[in-house]
Parts: structure tokens; sequence; C-alpha cells
């Protein structure tokens, strides 16, 4: 049976960032074209049949991504973004964590169900300056594309804005079973999609370009690569695409309205393979797709656009015949019943600019919103309220687990949405019902993933509760973050400026 090809972004038009106020849109580069930065493979310290140990450091540095001086950037065991970092399901993984920034940071782990709130990474797990911190956890989910960020509220924005965002891949023996390719580098390659504005010198200046609903930039950035190309050696190639921009969505579609495969969302491989000629991706949500290039001769280009921009380039050379079919099922997929007579929580995403809020209120990093109990499935109800101008799109994420998308205002999620997702783009006016359950005790953190809402108050906080082991978490607080910050940067506390605390100064709110 011919399966159904999806030709629109499903996402309601008039709440796309275009409509935006201060949005910001894509400018084909005039600079000379760049091969694709494929992120390196980070080198285990130590790799045994059971534990793997990596050294993770945070690092500034300089880049070279336009003609003339290079741009100063952070990464990860990198100058900019991050090296990609290799899990095994069912591996117990050690981690040294090493700040080698001028300020403090944390690392989340974004996708990656482990316990909160220190393992996890959020805004409780600062490392300082010249610091190193140890974290173990074991891999206990399935094959997917994650990724590492910052996440210090309220300068989370800022951070991956300098740089600080890289790829994570968990494999397992399910997954190397399908007939996907798998040759990292080759035709396995991840794809994060971000945007920058270029300032005087080839420099990025965050303040400069702040916008409380979402820093923007008209040039794309691939892989940390400006006007990029790939070379196509292979007639399939899998892209694992991340929507690692603050603000910006992205529609992508190919020349020719050529017709990609998606195989995998946020958490994992999807239970059927989904055809599109149009995909829209909201921030920090992940897609895996499988691009044929089968009707396409050595010397052809294929062009990857998002809207009307081309933004990465893909050259095609001589390939061997691939008659590899990806079968109708993939994988099953685990759809818990929910707990009887446990509660439904409902979650409200209010408003824009400065005035966005987690029902009714803005982030308070000492207050616990929401508790679940380990071991319960149980609904989320999660409303955008936007009505101001048609409104806009707002990717909810929750740390430390993988949820399944059960329906949007009642009826079914989009058809790449049966799959296990992290982030979901929720539409003005629209509920999307969750199933949720969390594998491991912990706070966590819920928010909108534009990261200047996080920044500025649209972020919540539950505890995941085990009876049989209650625990006492010491979490961060206000005051001392910022005191920390102005210390580093060598002013006062009341001199210190974090563009995320706008939003709470100027609804004369705290955080």
């Amino acid at each position: 049976m011919t399966k159904k090809t999806y030709t629109d972004y499903f996402f309601d038009e008039p709440a796309y960032n275009t409509h935006d106020g201060g949005y910001v849109p894509l400018v084909e580069p005039d600079t000379p074209e760049n091969k694709l930065v494929v992120p390196e493979l980070l080198k285990p310290d130590k790799d045994t049949a059971t534990d793997t140990y990596y050294t993770v450091e945070a690092l500034a540095g300089e880049t070279q991504l336009l003609p003339g001086a290079k741009t100063k950037t952070w990464g990860y065991n990198t100058s900019l973004l991050g090296k990609a970092i290799l899990f095994e399901k069912g591996k117990m993984i050690h981690i040294d964590l090493k700040n080698s920034l001028p300020e403090l940071t944390t690392f989340h782990w974004h996708g990656l169900n482990v316990p909160g709130p220190y393992v996890d990474g959020g805004c409780h797990a600062p490392v300082y300056p010249g610091e190193t911190k140890h974290i173990d956890f074991k891999v206990i989910q399935p094959a997917a594309t994650l990724w590492l960020h910052a996440h210090p509220c309220p300068s989370t924005a800022e951070q991956v804005w300098h740089g600080l965002a890289a790829p994570v891949i968990v494999k397992d023996v399910e997954e190397a079973k399908l007939p996907f390719p798998r040759n990292y580098g080759v035709d396995d390659i991840p794809v994060v999609l971000q945007d920058r504005k270029f300032h005087e010198d080839n420099q990025w200046d965050y303040n400069a370009d702040y916008d409380p609903d979402g820093v923007q930039g008209p040039t794309a950035m691939i892989n940390g690569t400006v006007n990029s190309y790939f070379d196509v050696t292979t007639q399939r190639v899998r892209l694992r695409f991340l929507d690692g921009a603050n603000r910006r969505e992205w529609r992508l579609h190919f020349s020719d309205d050529l017709v990609f495969t998606q195989i995998a969302s946020d958490g994992g491989i999807l239970p059927e393979p989904v055809k599109f000629t149009h995909l829209m991706l909201t921030c920090a949500e992940r897609a895996e797709v499988i691009v044929d290039f089968k009707d396409y001769k050595p010397g052809s280009e294929v062009t990857l656009y998002s809207d009307d921009v081309p933004i990465m380039k893909f050259k095609v050379h001589e390939f061997k015949p691939d008659n590899v079919e990806l079968p109708d099922h993939l994988v099953d997929i685990n759809n818990p019943e929910a707990t009887p007579d446990a509660p439904i929580h409902h979650i409200v995403m209010s408003g824009m600019d400065e005035e966005v809020m987690m029902d009714d209120k803005k982030f308070g990093m000492q207050r616990i919103d929401s508790t679940q109990q380990l071991g319960n499935v149980e609904y989320w109800d999660v409303t955008n309220t936007n009505d101001m101008e048609g409104g806009m799109v707002h990717p909810y994420h929750m740390h430390g687990t993988q949820f399944l998308v059960i329906s949007r205002n009642g009826h079914e999620p989009y058809p790449n949405e049966h799959g296990y997702k992290d982030t979901v783009g929720v539409n003005p006016g629209e509920t999307v019902r969750l199933k949720v359950w969390f594998d491991y005790a912990g706070v966590f953190m819920y928010h909108c993933h534009i990261i200047e809402h996080e920044d500025g108050g649209m972020m919540a906080q539950l505890e995941v509760i085990d009876p049989e082991h209650p625990q006492t978490y010491k979490l961060m607080d206000h005051h001392t973050l910022m005191k920390a910050f102005a210390e580093e940067r060598g002013i006062k506390v009341e001199d210190l400026h974090l563009a995320g605390m706008t939003s709470y100064e100027k609804m004369n709110m705290d955080m």
C-alpha cells in the first residue's frame, strides 16, 4: 500500500514566527560556500563493555565563520557548539563536567531520562569557573538524537547564543537492526539549525539583538557553518535535525519538493515512517529523516530551504545503488495505561514579550509548582492562551522524561507525533494532552523552549516523589546566582544586567 506523503506544516499559519513584530527574516549569505562542519565524535577517556567515561569541557574560543575576523564563540570540547557525544543504552556513563568559561554555567542533558535536579543539569546544578563536577547515570532509554546545552537561568539564552549546544546520540540494539544509514559523518549527519546576526568585526552581540520574544538573526548557521554544503556520496542520507535556535521555527523543504521520510522524533524511532515534502520544527524539537537521492545524477545540487530561503546545499557525487526499503513498522512504542484516579495536570502558557508566564506566575527558583509520584502515569493538559495578534506557537518542554502526545484539542496529534517526545509545539488557543511518566525521582523544570521565554519566566518546577525513598533537594536561590554572576564579571549585583531579568523587572516580580 502506498504511504501518504504530507505536504503541509500542520501548525497554525497565523501563529508562525514570520508574523512576529520583531521577526528577522533569513537572508541568503553572499559569502563563499563552506563545507558543512560535521561535529567530531567526542573520544571517551575510557570505554569498557559496561562503562563509558567522558570529560565534557565548556570552553571560550574563536571560530572562523565569515571571511575576516574570527568570531568569539563558546563550545563543548571545541570552540563552537560541541563534539557529538555517544551513549549506548544499558551502559553506565561517568562524566567530568569542566567549566573553563569566565562565568558559571550548567550542563543540561536535554531529552535524557536521568535524576533531577543535579544530573539533569538545570539551574540548580551550577559549575563555577575553574571547577569540575562529576555525574554518573545509566542510559535506560531507546536510541535517539538528544542534545546538551547550558541552562543557568536567567542566562540560558545568552549562553546558548554564545554557542553552548552539542548533539548527543543514543544507540541501542533495536535501532541497529533497522535498515537505516548509520555511517557517522558519511551518511548519518547531525544538522543543528541556528541563526545569528554578525556585528562589527564578525562578532555576535546578544544584548544588542535582544528581544524578549526570542533573539533571531538573519544568517542561517548549520552546525556552526555559514553558507554550507554537504557532499552526498551515498544514495540515502540520514539527517538528524535539531532546532537549536533561541527562537526561530524552521519550515524545511527541498528543491523539487523532494520527498523525505521521517524515522524518529525527539525521543527515538517512530512506530511507522512518515513521508513529507515539508516539515516544521519548533525550538528544541528533533526529527531524524532519510533523504533518498536516487533520482539525481553526479554533479546535481539539491537545496534545503527554510520557508523560501536556501540554507544548505547537497552536492551529489557518484554513489552505489541502494535498494533498501523501510518496513511499514519500525518499533513498538510503550504506551502504559494512565494510573487510575491520578490527577490531571493543567498547565497554561500565557503572554508574550515580558508578560510571559506559566500558570499566571513567573518562575520561582525555590518554588515547587506541581508534583507527581514516581511510577505514576499521568495526563498533562498544556494550553496556550495567546490571542494577541494571532498569538505564537509555544514549544513546551519537560525535563527528565519522554512523553507521548495523546491529542490536540481532542483530535489526533500530527502524523509524526506518535513516538516519544520531550518538546511539543502548542498553537494559540490549543490544549495538547500528554501522557507523562518518570523513571527517576527529582526536581525537574518544564517550560517554553523559546529560550528568552524560559529566562523571562515561562517556566515552572515539578517534583517527582518516591514515597519509599523521600529526598530533600538543595535548590539554588536567585540571590546566590546573581551574586555569583556579578562577582565573576567584577561588578556589583545592582549593576548586573542579565537580559532575562528585564521581564521580571517590568512586571515587578522576583525570581
